[in-house]
């Protein structure tokens, strides 16, 4: 009878253990932290609802519009909408039909629920050049601008790494991304700054940010190399990055976007910690 007892006493201490790992202090609330869901897939989305808000965070994002209701009726929001595609993007005409339908009813979904931001991608290069691609994506972003105005829901386009993860993506520059937004010229087209990514293609994070804060709309996190935690174990200082965010007067939010190696609930309280300077 000691035995089983034991072992029931040591399961409801690490039980407790576990839970306690998920409480903060209350946060300071610089920066509005956000969940990115496909990292913990494994994790059902009520549950991790339930330890979002337990933690401190206000959002779970890259969500389906259907998601986005139950994340809502857990008292959290989906701070950006997913999209179906980062290869067939928006610098091929043949793709802007498809890609313009989707925006528009994510635009509208939005709007119906009072959610910020929804995503694009700018799609492969399949050997198009830069600015021929710029072009394009100007002309298929222009045909949802006026709606996303109207609605007051922002368009993110995020820029992604191609020398690791994604392969002849064409926006894998921030500068590439700075000058689609300064030819369109609306205040409801901005990037998603994904500091995981640009570490990778091209360093320099915080004067990145600094410089380019006027063209931003959101960031996602990732450690460098391997896009885990953003503890010590990786090369950047999410600390020093997410005050140089919160010095920019930005008031978006900031989406975890990284792959647990350890347990997922455990790292993403450490996580919110790191950032809530």
């Amino acid at each position: 009878m000691l035995l089983p007892n034991r072992r029931s006493a040591l399961h409801a201490a690490g039980a407790l253990l576990a839970g306690a790992a998920l409480e903060q202090e209350k946060p300071k609330g610089n920066l509005k932290q956000s969940i990115c869901r496909w990292c913990y897939q494994r994790i059902g989305l009520g549950q991790l609802c339930q330890a979002a808000k337990k933690i401190g965070y206000q959002s779970i994002e890259l969500l389906t519009p259907k998601e986005c209701l139950v994340v809502q009726e857990a008292g959290l929001t989906c701070a950006m909408i997913r999209c179906a595609s980062i290869a067939e993007g928006l610098n091929r005409k043949e793709y802007h039909d498809k890609v313009v339908k989707e925006l528009t009813e994510h635009i509208e979904f939005a709007a119906e629920h009072k959610l910020p931001s929804v995503i694009c991608m700018s799609g492969n290069r399949k050997g198009l050049d830069d600015e021929e691609g710029l072009k394009t994506c100007a002309v298929g972003l222009k045909r949802v601008l006026g709606l996303a105005e109207k609605k007051k829901v922002t368009v993110c386009m995020e820029g992604l790494n191609s020398r690791v993860d994604h392969k002849d993506y064409m926006y894998d520059r921030t500068s590439w991304g700075v000058d689609l937004a300064k030819r369109l010229g609306s205040p409801r087209f901005k990037l998603l700054y994904d500091i995981y990514h640009m570490q990778i293609m091209e360093g320099d994070i915080i004067r990145t940010i600094k410089t380019s804060k006027d063209y931003i709309g959101h960031y996602h996190t990732g450690g460098c190399p391997g896009r885990n935690e953003i503890d010590d174990t990786q090369e950047l200082k999410y600390s020093a990055i997410c005050k140089a965010i919160v010095e920019t007067g930005y008031t978006g939010y900031l989406g975890q976007e990284f792959i647990p190696r350890r347990d997922p609930l455990t790292s993403l309280a450490e996580a919110f910690r790191i950032c809530d300077v």
